[in-house]
C-alpha cells in the first residue's frame, strides 16, 4: 500500500558527497569551506547554548535586520529559511499548479528537479552551452504560457560558470514580469570576473526577481542550515507566510548575525579559495584539460565515465563528487588538498593520454 502520489515514484534522489573512512582522506565532494567555524561565531554560539529550551524568533527579526543592512535593502524585503534549498521548495510549492513548468539549465544543482517534482510541476531542462554556461537565449525561448518560474544558478553548480551582470540584465528585460526568476547565488562570494552580477540593483528594477543566498559556503555555516531570499516587499511577505514556522534555529540566527559582522575574515577566506581555485585551474590547463571557467569554490571535469577519476582520486586520498554520465566536481580545499587534486589530475591525464600544454 502507498499513501503517496504516484508521480513521486520516480523522484530523483539527492546524493550527498561522501567522506572517507580514513582520517587522512580529505573530503572534496560537498563544496564545504576548508576552514572551521569563525571564531566570532563560536563565541556567540556559546552564549546561546543555555537558551535552547525556548523557540527561536519565528520572524528572525534581528537576523533580517542585519541582512537588510548588509545588502542595502529594507527588512520587509528579506525572508529567511532553513537553507536556500528549503526556500526553493517553498517558492515552487507556492507558484506551481498541475501542469506548471519550471525552466532551468541542466546540468545544474541536483535539488532543482527534486523540488519541482515535490511541487507537482514539470521540469523544462535547457542544456548548458559547450562552455558549461547557461544558454539564456534558449531559456527565454523555452518559456511558455505554462511556465511558472525560471531558476538561474550563478555560479552554476556543478560547472562553476557565472553569469555577468550584463547578461542577467538583458535576460530580465526579455522575460515576462509575471514569471518569477529565482537567482540562486549560493557561491556569489567567490566570483572574481570583471562584470559580476549586482543582483540587488536588478531587484530594484524587476519585481519578479527573487535572490537566494546561503550561509553554508563563504560563511562556513553549512552545519546550521541558514539561508534567505531577497525580493520585492509583497513577494517577501508571501515567502514569509509560506515558510516553515521557526524555520531558522536560535543558533542559526545568532551565527548568521555574527558572521555578517565578520566581513574581513569572510573576505579573507573567500579570497584564499578563489586564489587556490585559479591555481588549480591553471595547473589543469597546463596538463591539457579544458574545464569551464569556474567562479565558484570547485572545478568541473566533464566526462562520461567517471569511475577511473574517482578511483585515482581515492588513491590520492581525496573524495570527489561524481555525476554519472556527465562528469566530476571537485571542491577547492586547503593547499594540501588542492595539491592532491593536481596530482590526481596528473595521473588521470596520463591514464587517458592527455597532451600537456606547451
Amino acid at each position: 500500500m502507498s499513501f503517496f502520489r504516484s508521480d513521486l515514484d520516480n523522484l530523483p534522489a539527492y546524493v550527498a558527497g561522501k567522506a572517507g573512512s580514513d582520517p587522512n582522506i580529505i573530503k572534496l565532494a560537498s563544496n564545504e569551506m576548508p576552514f572551521g567555524t569563525l571564531p566570532t561565531v563560536k563565541a556567540v554560539l556559546e552564549e546561546h547554548l543555555g537558551t535552547l529550551n525556548v523557540y527561536p524568533d519565528m520572524m528572525a527579526v534581528r537576523m533580517r535586520e542585519e541582512i537588510a543592512s548588509h545588502q542595502g535593502v529594507n527588512i520587509d524585503q528579506v525572508a529567511t529559511s532553513n537553507g536556500s534549498v528549503n526556500m526553493i521548495e517553498k517558492i515552487l510549492g507556492a507558484v506551481c499548479e498541475p501542469g506548471g513548468e519550471i525552466v532551468y539549465a541542466w546540468r545544474s544543482f541536483e535539488s532543482y528537479p527534486i523540488a519541482v517534482n515535490l511541487a507537482g510541476g514539470t521540469s523544462v531542462r535547457v542544456p548548458l552551452t559547450q562552455a558549461g554556461e547557461h544558454d539564456l537565449e534558449a531559456m527565454a525561448k523555452a518559456v511558455t504560457d505554462k511556465t511558472r518560474a525560471i531558476i538561474l544558478c550563478s555560479p552554476n553548480n556543478p560547472t562553476g560558470t557565472a553569469l555577468t551582470h550584463t547578461q542577467l540584465a538583458g535576460f530580465l528585460n526579455a522575460v515576462d514580469e509575471r514569471i518569477p526568476v529565482i537567482l540562486d547565488e549560493a557561491y556569489i562570494h567567490f566570483v572574481r570576473h570583471d562584470d559580476p552580477i549586482r543582483s540587488v540593483e536588478l531587484l530594484n528594477r524587476h519585481g519578479n526577481l527573487i535572490i537566494l543566498r546561503t550561509f553554508s559556503k563563504a560563511y562556513s555555516l553549512a552545519g546550521l542550515r541558514v539561508g534567505y531570499a531577497l525580493a520585492e516587499s509583497s513577494v517577501a511577505d508571501k515567502l514569509r507566510s509560506v515558510g516553515t514556522p521557526f524555520g531558522v534555529s536560535t543558533l542559526g540566527q545568532a551565527a548568521a548575525v555574527a558572521a555578517l559582522h565578520d566581513v574581513e575574515e569572510v573576505m579573507r577566506r573567500s579570497d584564499f579559495v578563489a586564489a587556490e581555485r585559479d591555481r588549480v585551474s591553471t595547473a589543469l590547463a597546463d596538463l591539457g584539460f579544458t574545464i569551464p571557467k569556474s567562479e565558484a569554490n570547485f572545478v568541473w571535469f566533464e566526462m562520461t565515465k567517471t569511475e577511473p577519476f574517482v578511483e585515482i582520486a581515492a588513491r590520492h586520498l581525496i573524495t570527489v563528487r561524481a555525476f554519472a554520465g556527465d562528469g566530476v566536481r571537485v571542491s577547492i580545499g586547503s593547499v594540501e588538498a588542492n595539491d592532491r587534486i593536481i596530482a590526481t589530475a596528473t595521473e588521470f591525464a596520463q591514464h587517458i593520454g592527455l597532451t600537456r600544454r606547451s
